[in-house]
Order: structure tokens, then C-alpha cells, then sequence
């Protein structure tokens, strides 16, 4: 130590103050980079605790985290969910099993919700595949706040018999009026304690040739639009689409991002990502390609900053949901996009969002984030990501429970007499 000590007394007084504010300066970046670590160790460690997790702090993310974890815990002591039968069984009622029994696939889990192919619906099916394994489900629909019309969209559109809009807004209609010929729930209150879930861009025209199911049921959809005429934000539920991704992992932390921002996808359906690809397609900051991109899909996420949801035909893609797998800040280029679960996140505090008429100001205004406050929202981000999982069996506060909790908040006080 002594050495040392003389060396920075022999030093220059200006080459010696430079010289300890580079050190201060690795220390504190050191320890910014370690907090960001323990705080990966502890998510993973909550992920696989569940609700044994520990309190943040502060709200973090969370608009107030206090109150909604109370008010979470609650929901899973006391909300129920009755699933009306499926044709499978010989106990089911006649109309429905008659008219519906070749169907029965149609109302039953996916056998392979895993399956790479389902791309787009994968939340569709793991909505009820863990539905139908969670605590939330009674026998009893006495006992019912909420009733699931487990009809899947994504298989009707694969089913040659009905496949078209027409037709599935056709058997969905059929399949209603059954239900409400057959069960004495649905008219007790006109199908507002109903509700059914898709994440098929189909699925806002199949409520279409039923007037209770549309304006009454409670839609849980991906495509979460203000502007589409058959969502209706204070009645529907906005579905987080999510791909089938490895089980969360350490990320990349922010020193180990080399580039700003990362988009792949195609730019013939969306003005937007046009106008993206003539701005910055060139740029050697920013990796957007129109398609595939050079590398693995995955790697853009995690050697990127920033990663870009633009929207294309729909409002939705799954790229925010793997911009938070993947670590990586969602920047969201969607007018009119309702964000799942935005009355508990705040999404300010971990995504940027831009709108479609500021594009031109995409690379200043990210350019123009601190590195303080990039790793406030990255920081943020990991403590999300637990929220956008699926499990089989649900577990602690993923993306079933989340969607759970949004419904609960549908129930009605005033239970109609059935």
C-alpha cells in the first residue's frame, strides 16, 4: 500500500484527481453490474418459490405493489372459475353432447400446447391447460364468480368443417345458445359472468353472430385493440402472447449489449415498419432487418439495448414478450395497443413507448436515456419477467395468475340468482 501511496503523491495533482475518479467511477459501475446480478439470483429464486418471495422494497414496476399482492392473495383464496363440461363425458348434457360431440377436441386441452407450430396461440392453450390444473376451478358453479366457455378458436380455424370467419362465428353462436338452452347460468345474467379466451386474430369476429357473447362476455384476447370494433377495454381482458421460450435464464447485463436496437419481422403489412426500415435499415447502431435477420432470432434480443414491438396487422406480437424474456427494453410502436396486466404494471418504468408519429425521433429519443435510467428499467425488467411464463401447473405470480387476477377484477359484487 505504501508504494502505491507514494506513486499517486508523486503524481501530477490533475493526473491524480482523474485517476481516482476512474477508479470511483469502476467501482460504482462494479457495483451497479453485482446489484443487477443478485437481483437475477433472487427473481430466479422467487420464480421457483412462488408467492414465498419476498416483498421489493418499493413498487418497482408496480403501480403499487403492496396493495396488489394483497389484494392477489385474496384472489386465490377466494375466486372461483366453474369450465362448463366438455362433450368428452357420457354425464354431459344431451343438446350439447349431441350437437357437439364430433367436436370435442375443439373444448378439450391441446395435447401438445409445446408444440413450435402453435407459434402465435400458445397462450390460448396454456390459459386453460393451466386453468383446469390451478385451485381456481370448482365443481360446484354455485360456488362459481365467473363461468369459462372453453371453445378454442385456433382449432376451429384448423378444423376443415368450419375454418372460415363466417363459419366459426356460425358454431360459436350454436355453441352459446346451447350453453344457455342447457345450463341456467348464462341467462341469469345475460352472459356477463362468461367468459372465453383466444389469441387468433379470428377471435374478435367469432362473438360476431352472438349478441350476449359479444357485448356482454368478457373477450381474453391478444389482440387487446381500442381501435377494434369488437374489444371493448372495460369489459375484455387484454392476454399476454407469449412463444414457447427456455425456462428463464441469467441475461446478458447491459455492458455486454453491443447494439441500441434490434427488429426483425416483415414490413409488407405495416406502414410503420416501412417507414423504420427507410430510416434505419442503414444504421450500424441499430439492427433492423425486413425478415429474417443474418444471426439466430433469439441472439437480437440478447445483444441488444432496445428491442422493437411494431405493430404489423394486429396490435400485438410476441416480441415484447421476448424482449422481457430475453432482457432486453421493449420499445413499443403500437397506437392503441391495450398492455396485458397495465392496471399492476406501470409500463413506463420498464418499456419506452413511442408513438407512430414520433418514429423519425426513434434513435434521439433513446439515444437521449441515461445510463442511470437504462438500468432503472432494466432492473425493472427482470423483476417482470416472471409474469410473462406460462406453467402447466401455475405457479407464483406467472402469466396465468396475472391473467387470473385481471378477471377477478371483472366478478361482479351483486350475484344474480340463477
Amino acid at each position: 500500500m505504501r508504494p502505491l501511496y507514494l506513486s499517486l503523491k508523486k503524481m501530477p495533482k490533475f493526473k491524480r484527481r482523474l485517476l481516482l475518479a476512474a477508479l470511483l467511477a469502476l467501482a460504482v459501475s462494479s457495483a451497479s453490474w453485482f446489484s443487477i446480478f443478485l437481483l437475477q439470483l433472487s427473481e430466479q429464486k422467487g420464480h421457483n418459490l412462488g408467492l414465498s418471495a419476498p416483498l421489493p422494497p418499493d413498487s418497482g414496476p408496480y403501480h403499487d405493489w403492496r396493495l396488489f399482492a394483497a389484494d392477489f392473495r385474496e384472489m386465490l383464496q377466494t375466486f372461483r372459475i366453474y369450465v362448463y363440461p366438455t362433450n368428452s363425458n357420457k354425464s354431459d348434457p344431451p343438446s350439447s353432447s349431441a350437437s357437439f360431440a364430433s367436436f370435442a377436441a375443439v373444448f378439450l386441452p391441446h395435447p401438445n400446447p409445446f408444440n413450435p407450430k402453435l407459434g402465435n396461440y400458445f397462450s390460448e392453450h396454456m390459459f386453460k391447460i393451466s386453468l383446469l390444473s390451478s385451485s381456481l376451478v370448482t365443481t360446484d358453479p354455485q360456488k362459481a364468480h365467473l363461468f369459462f366457455l372453453p371453445f378454442s378458436v385456433n382449432l376451429l380455424r384448423n378444423d376443415p368443417r368450419v375454418h372460415s370467419d363466417s363459419s366459426i362465428a356460425e358454431f360459436v353462436a350454436k355453441y352459446t345458445a346451447a350453453v344457455g338452452r342447457d345450463f341456467k347460468f348464462w341467462n341469469a345474467s345475460s352472459g356477463s359472468d362468461h367468459f372465453y379466451a383466444c389469441c387468433h386474430s379470428v377471435c374478435r369476429e367469432a362473438a360476431a353472430k352472438h349478441a350476449g357473447l359479444h357485448n356482454n362476455a368478457i373477450q381474453l384476447t391478444c389482440s387487446s385493440s381500442y381501435f377494434q370494433r369488437l374489444y371493448v377495454t372495460h369489459k375484455d381482458v387484454a392476454l399476454p402472447q407469449v412463444w414457447p421460450r427456455p425456462s428463464l435464464q441469467s441475461l446478458n447485463p447491459p455492458h455486454a449489449r453491443d447494439k441500441l436496437v434490434y427488429f426483425s419481422g416483415r414490413i409488407q403489412n405495416s406502414n410503420i415498419r416501412e417507414q423504420l426500415i427507410d430510416l434505419w435499415g442503414n444504421d450500424t447502431r441499430m439492427d433492423i432487418f425486413p425478415g429474417n435477420p443474418s444471426y439466430p432470432y433469439e441472439e437480437g434480443f440478447r445483444r441488444s439495448k432496445f428491442c422493437l414491438h411494431v405493430k404489423g396487422n394486429e396490435v400485438n406480437t410476441a416480441r415484447v414478450s421476448d424482449a422481457i424474456h430475453y432482457g432486453c427494453i421493449p420499445v413499443i410502436i403500437s397506437n392503441h395497443y391495450e398492455l396485458p396486466f397495465a392496471n399492476v404494471l406501470d409500463w413506463s418504468k420498464f418499456s419506452v413507448i413511442v408513438n407512430h408519429g414520433d418514429v423519425a425521433l426513434l434513435k434521439k429519443t433513446l439515444l437521449s436515456i441515461t445510463r442511470q435510467s437504462y438500468v432503472r428499467l432494466y432492473r425493472n425488467l427482470i423483476k417482470v419477467r416472471r409474469h410473462f411464463v406460462w406453467h402447466e401447473t401455475p405457479q407464483g405470480y406467472d402469466s396465468f395468475h396475472m391473467t387470473a387476477y385481471q378477471l377477478w377484477l371483472k366478478r361482479s359484487s351483486l350475484r344474480l340468482s340463477a
